[in-house]
């Protein structure tokens, strides 16, 4: 289905946040669509509540996504415009979707800390932490999305969080289709 949306343009801008576990996706997101009164969409609860998964995956204590049931399930969604969705992937969304891709970056010692208290371990908590030192979110979303959407943001601090909403707020007001 390529080509935008039937021929009319959002009339406000979809933003997705992502990021390795941890680094401050959901809080940001949550905090941006309250600040705009945009929708926020956060895909690892969305499976859940919908059973867009494949079963548990026992290794890495998480669902196994089924990724065309996540697409098919918000399409109709992502036309009308005015969503932030949340997740720690983004290589399977249709790059038509986003006007703004947002990878949040975390300190390997912080990000260490918070999914320490979340009660990641073993390969779950060395993985994520591999990933974000190797910035695979980052280079997941340069590959997948056009180079001038895509934006990194250091994410380490309640204030780097709140300074974070704040730009995407004056970014999402300044959007013009």
């Amino acid at each position: 289905m390529a080509g935008g949306n039937n021929g009319t343009r959002r009339q406000r801008p979809n933003i997705l946040i992502t990021g390795t576990p941890g680094t401050g996706k959901s809080t940001t997101a949550s905090a941006l669509a309250e600040a705009t009164n945009f929708k926020h969409i956060c895909v690892g609860d969305l499976v859940k509540e919908k059973n867009l998964h494949d079963g548990w995956d026992d290794q890495f204590e998480s669902y196994i996504i089924n990724e065309d049931l996540v697409c098919d399930e918000l399409e109709d969604i992502m036309v009308g415009g005015g969503n932030i969705v949340d997740y720690h992937g983004c290589d399977f969304f249709p790059e038509r979707w986003f006007d703004a891709v947002v990878v949040l970056q975390t300190e390997n010692s912080v990000l260490y800390d918070r999914l320490t208290r979340r009660g990641y371990s073993g390969t779950k908590l060395s993985n994520n932490i591999e990933c974000e030192i190797f910035q695979v979110m980052l280079e997941e979303a340069n590959d997948s999305y056009k180079e001038e959407i895509v934006v990194a943001l250091q994410s380490n601090t309640l204030q780097d969080i709140d300074n974070n909403v704040a730009r995407l707020k004056e970014r999402i007001e300044s959007w013009r289709p």
